[in-house]
């Protein structure tokens, strides 16, 4: 099935799961090892294997190890600004820079001071 818009979250978490334990078992990491690697907990491993991914930042940890965190790579680009987007960026930043005096105040002799 190509259409991942049509699979439900479990089923998306499931195959998830399913990727990174064969990445795992082709690279000959135990999950163990592969743990001890990402800081998360053996037991996180387990579950991610079994397609409950509850913490995105546990399986952050998991695919950077594993070398597949490109797979969230066009999540992560940013798109290149139009001329009339870069334009209104620079402007604004600009409008808001804080406008700070130039002149000093003149000080008042003691002489002059009303008190």
């Amino acid at each position: 099935m190509n259409d991942i818009y049509v699979l439900a979250d479990t089923m998306i978490q499931q195959r998830i799961g399913n990727k990174l334990k064969a990445t795992r078992l082709k690279q000959n990491i135990t999950q163990q090892s592969l743990a001890e690697s990402a800081e998360v907990s053996l037991s996180t491993v387990k579950k991610i294997e079994n397609g409950e991914i509850s913490s995105f930042g546990s399986l952050l940890r998991l695919l950077r190890i594993l070398g597949k965190l490109d797979a969230l790579q066009s999540l992560v680009e940013e798109e290149p600004l139009s001329p009339n987007e870069y334009y209104n960026q620079v402007h604004a930043a600009q409008k808001k820079a804080r406008k700070r005096a130039v002149g000093r105040i003149p000080h008042k002799s003691k002489e002059e001071s009303e008190w």
